[in-house]
């Protein structure tokens, strides 16, 4: 099992920051990042990790989760089919063009959230989970982002689209996936799929490190004009899983190219150990 990023029970956490020159952190692209080791919960390198920035679709990974904890609960299957609503459908911004009143496996859900960032997938699922009850459903995500110790989190809708009060920080989104990682280990399956296609559509997974980047496995982007470009990138490289977090990329290239760095940069360090 990793090791959290933060001890609980009181107890406190050796943290190892590798702080990068003044100079490359002025040139830095983005407005956060953080990378750790998943296999022992070393902090390798952060930039303004506490700093407060609309999550944008990585809100997703939240919703993936909950709905994960039905599954494993016994009181939802990945097999059941769901039933489009036409309030999912209207959803807006990105979609895997669901269709209403059309029946959609919750896997495929999943897996369409997870690639193409499906807001009527996710806004399907959390209507799902709560039974219809919307506001029930992310009262659930903000009890979760509590339980976890995400202190500069707080979640207003199950699909990261704009909200006043919605918030996070690298740290607590490093915090959430190494989570749901360690506890839903089978949901790497959604996040690592290239391509998806649905309703005779063909779609890429936005993550672009996925098939470039030796090692990279997942696991969501996100985006928002408030927010910037976001991403959450997991890797493994022989016995070693990293996992890294960027905020507020100024252009989707930059974003990437700075994940693809800080993850680089962290299986150089780990394997010259």
């Amino acid at each position: 099992m990793p090791l959290p990023i933060r001890c609980r029970a009181g107890l406190l956490c050796l943290v190892f920051s590798l702080v990068l020159p003044a100079a490359a952190r002025a040139a830095l692209p983005v407005r956060a990042a953080i990378v750790l080791n998943m296999n022992t919960g070393r902090v390798l390198h952060e930039y303004n990790a506490d700093l407060v920035v609309p999550p944008a679709s990585l809100t997703k990974v939240m919703t993936m989760f909950l709905c994960l904890d039905a599954v494993k609960a016994g009181w939802l299957s990945l097999n059941k089919k769901i039933k489009i609503s036409r309030l999912a459908v209207a959803a807006g911004g990105s979609s895997m063009h669901l269709r209403a009143d059309e029946s959609v496996p919750l896997a495929t859900l999943l897996t369409g959230m997870a690639v193409t960032s499906g807001n009527d997938a996710a806004t399907t699922i959390a209507l799902c989970v709560a039974r219809g009850n919307m506001p029930k459903f992310v009262a659930s995500m903000n009890r979760k982002a509590r339980a976890l110790g995400m202190r500069r989190t707080m979640f207003q809708n199950p699909t990261g689209l704009p909200a006043g009060a919605q918030k996070t920080s690298a740290r607590d989104m490093a915090l959430l996936a190494q989570t749901y990682l360690g506890t839903h280990p089978t949901a790497g399956r959604f996040h690592s799929t290239p391509v998806f296609a649905h309703n005779g559509l063909t779609m890429q997974n936005t993550n672009a490190l996925l098939g470039v980047v030796p090692g990279v496995n997942g696991l969501k982007t996100g985006f928002t004009v408030a927010s910037g470009y976001n991403i959450i990138v997991t890797a493994v490289r022989g016995k070693t899983r990293l996992l890294a977090v960027v905020l507020g990329g100024r252009s989707r290239a930059a974003r990437d190219e700075t994940a693809r760095r800080l993850i680089e940069d962290g299986f150089s360090r780990t394997s010259a150990k």
